[in-house]
């Protein structure tokens, strides 16, 4: 017996009888991408690429916005709740800072929809909700400078049905 692994399954009693339970993973079943030209593969392969650098970004800072969401709404004082997202944005820029800046253009631009996606908010209402509209409107400026739009939404059930089918490979470790 030494050595063996041992795999522990909760069981339900149904009828006086003990039934093994085990919750499987949701896998989604996709057919795969029906090109209708060359032009369309390349833009699927550009996305792959793109989606796989920005995705977990994407959903570590979905993470992070619960657990400030979470720690904030312990807050009852709105100095210590200021103090609070002061000192988040430190650590989060410490963190994020160097590595986004290493993003290229497309990949930026696929990591704000990605945020609206993981988030269920654009990156410009993150911002407006946490720094305040000038801030909102300022780093929006910037973005349109360099062609982007921190007010994209994302739509996985119409324009952005390609991005999806992608996500969804990923998560299936198919891609």
């Amino acid at each position: 017996m030494a050595g063996e692994k041992v795999h522990m399954l909760e069981s339900r009693v149904i009828n006086g009888d003990t039934i093994p339970h085990v919750v499987l993973a949701e896998v989604k079943v996709v057919p795969d991408w029906e090109y209708k030209n060359k032009r369309e593969r390349r833009k699927y392969n550009r996305f792959v690429r793109n989606i796989k650098v920005a995705l977990p970004y994407a959903r570590v800072a979905a993470h992070k916005l619960e657990r400030i969401n979470a720690r904030l709404a312990r807050i009852e004082n709105e100095k210590e709740r200021k103090e609070y997202l002061k000192e988040a944005e430190k650590e989060l820029f410490e963190e994020f800072e160097k590595p986004l800046r290493k993003l290229t253009f497309s990949q930026g631009r696929m990591l704000i929809k990605l945020i609206d996606r993981e988030t269920g908010n654009t990156s410009y209402d993150l911002i407006k909700e946490y720094k305040g509209g000038f801030s909102a409107f300022f780093w929006q400026s910037v973005a349109r400078l360099f062609g982007s739009n921190l007010k994209d939404e994302y739509h996985g059930d119409r324009e952005d049905r390609m991005i999806e089918h992608i996500i969804i490979l990923i998560d299936n470790g198919m891609l």
